[in-house]
């Protein structure tokens, strides 16, 4: 009888072994530093065979009570290396098996599907045993589980259930069972993860993606309130950082923004890794029309994304079970998204070069280019709005250098642009108006013509940027001849309207075809008053008026036009048809404003200038109309 009674027991006791010496190795070697990811991810499958098949030999027996407390703890440990592997049904179905069995053993009949009513009916089955700490902690799984695979409605459903687990922890059941056990023998079966840590770090991950969801369908406020308590939650800095950077977008939803300026301070103080934070910032400070200190965010943040990347360091008690798994919502990710360092570099190089930072923009776009044209194209392939094409940004950085005095090099950059496109340029390009509805076949048509009119505004605006650097040389015959060529491109386009006879575009047209359109009439207005004010400059005052007036149709508001056509009609006696021509040109108002058109489109700032007090003087003095 003693016989029978010893071997269970020396069962009992060598799986217990069995089980503690897998959660050492374990321990021991999974999370470390030491170990690469894939060694990591060879570890971690390893332990999780080894766990599955201690769980079999356990579950070959029939679920008595001695052993039943030790297979939940091997399931426990199973179902949190599958979770930790993203393998999220078979750790489901160990935990189906897992309560099936504890329902077996407590004669309690299968429930239904329904998540709510089946882990009430389990945790009712197991009352005040000592199964029912082993229960709650499963019970932590499926939420990770649910947490894993976004379903927070039903992680709300089972609120009640999962404040039991808190309530058990707080009072110490767990400690005052294993200490009974410890009483009877020095074996006792471990657990991979202490169950409050995972508590303490599932209650954290569900109120950052509970907050994100509520920002996200606009219920700011009701997020700011969960996520200002989650702030003093024990966790890690990673995830208080998290706490401080959604409740800074509540507030900045909430029309708040030094508040939310002060939340994502505490990220990055909490966090300096917390790159969001500081890209959140720059966006506030952009609102606020902050430029200055939109500047120096965009500098901290690209500095930021260029560090190397650092991986999320192993957390205390937490090693199986990274935030990163537990934190996958949609919702969460786009509000934790960052443009790709390359990206912010763009936006830091146009930002100064807009703000008279001429030479730090210029600096910006030549480090943009090295970095595109080397092989280390570190931060391309993140997150956030694409570069735009090679070409506009040869242009961009073009119009920098010749702000900032450098046209020889300005011209090196408008001969690349031009000798990529030159050969692909089409005789002619058709512009026809947008449709309704664009039929789903029709589109890569749409598609090529847009690329095909891309290349040869590219072209034309790489002619147009020589023009300005010869101009800026005074050397007028070329400056001619580059605004010619120019010219001459923009001319092979033709808007085509119904059924009508395609016809050169003309101001009127703008609003209706869009972009394409608006940059051609600008560039053709800027080529033509460009080569007029050159015509100027060698004195041939006919060929001068003729351009800067057909550049005052095609462009109206340019400003270099008007003035210099008025000065032209001055030089020819025509002195009120000059003084009108002025008038008119200083009251017109600009449809665009600078940062919203590309640097190349602008009114360059070198060359032949007038100065407009110059000419409010001429006018004084040319006294009241002989009309009046």
């Amino acid at each position: 009888m003693s016989d029978q009674m010893c071997q269970p027991l020396s069962l009992l006791y060598r799986w217990i072994q069995e089980n503690n010496e897998l959660v050492d190795k374990c321990k021991q070697q999974g999370g470390g530093d030491a170990l690469s990811p894939d060694q990591n991810k060879t570890h971690l499958r390893w332990c999780s065979s080894e766990f599955h098949k201690l769980l079999k030999k356990i579950q070959g027996i029939p679920p008595l009570a001695d052993y039943l407390q030790l297979e939940l703890t091997v399931v426990y440990n199973a179902c949190l290396c599958s979770t930790a592997q993203s393998q999220f049904s078979e750790a489901e179905l160990l935990l189906t098996q897992a309560t099936e069995r504890v329902l077996q053993m407590t004669g309690d009949a299968p429930v239904a599907s329904d998540p709510p009513v089946f882990w009430r009916t389990v945790l009712k089955s197991v009352g005040d045993t000592a199964l029912n700490p082993c229960v709650l902690y499963l019970l932590c799984l499926q939420w990770a589980i649910w947490l894993s695979t976004c379903q927070l409605k039903t992680i709300q459903e089972c609120q009640d259930e999962l404040f039991s687990v808190f309530e058990t922890l707080s009072t110490g059941v767990w400690d005052e069972g294993r200490s009974e056990l410890r009483g009877k023998s020095s074996d006792i079966p471990l657990l991979v993860m202490d169950p409050r840590r995972l508590f303490e770090l599932l209650q954290i991950c569900t109120i950052i993606a509970q907050g994100a969801e509520s920002l996200s369908e606009g219920r700011s406020s009701e997020a700011l309130s969960g996520l200002q308590t989650a702030s003093s939650l024990p966790a890690p800095r990673t995830l208080i950082a998290y706490t401080h950077l959604l409740s800074g977008s509540c507030l900045a939803h909430m029309s708040r923004p030094q508040m939310a300026l002060q939340c994502y301070r505490k990220a990055l103080e909490t966090d300096s890794r917390c790159v969001c934070a500081l890209y959140q910032s720059m966006l506030i400070y952009r609102q606020l029309g902050n430029t200055q200190a939109e500047i120096q965010a965009l500098c901290l943040l690209h500095s930021t994304l260029m560090l190397p990347f650092a991986t999320e360091p192993a957390l205390a008690g937490t090693r199986l079970l990274s935030p990163s798994l537990l934190l996958r919502s949609q919702s969460l990710s786009s509000l934790l998204s960052v443009p790709s360092a390359l990206s912010v570099l763009h936006n830091l190089a146009l930002k100064c070069v807009h703000h008279e930072r001429v030479s730090d923009g210029v600096e910006y776009y030549l480090d943009l280019l090295a970095v595109l044209h080397s092989e280390d194209q570190h931060g391309v392939h993140a997150e956030g709005p694409p570069l735009p094409s090679l070409p506009e940004l040869y242009l961009q950085a073009g119009a920098a250098l010749l702000m900032a005095r450098r046209p020889a090099d300005c011209m090196a950059l408008c001969d690349e642009v031009i000798t990529t496109t030159l050969e692909l340029l089409p005789e002619k390009v058709v512009l026809e108006e947008p449709e309704e509805k664009c039929e789903a076949e029709t589109r890569p048509l749409c598609a090529e013509g847009d690329d095909r009119v891309a290349m040869l505004l590219w072209a034309g605006a790489a002619y147009l940027l020589q023009g300005h650097c010869h101009t800026h040389l005074k050397d007028w015959k070329q400056a001619v001849t580059h605004y010619t060529r120019c010219f001459n491109l923009l001319v092979k386009v033709r808007f085509k309207k119904g059924s009508f006879q395609p016809q050169i575009p003309s101001t009127d047209m703008i609003g209706k075809q869009g972009t394409d359109l608006c940059i051609l009439q600008r560039l053709k207005g800027l080529s033509l008053a460009g080569r007029g004010i050159s015509f100027t400059q060698t004195d041939q005052l006919r060929e001068a008026l003729r351009d800067l007036q057909l550049s005052m149709q095609a462009f109206p508001e340019c400003t270099s036009a008007g003035l210099w056509c008025g000065e032209v009609l001055w030089r020819l006696g025509r002195r009120w048809e000059a003084a009108a021509c002025w008038e008119k040109t200083w009251s017109f108002t600009p449809q665009f404003s600078v940062e919203s058109l590309s640097v190349y489109l602008q009114e360059p700032q070198s060359g032949p200038l007038l100065d407009s007090s110059e000419l409010r003087r001429r006018i004084q003095e040319l006294g009241p109309p002989l009309s009046a």
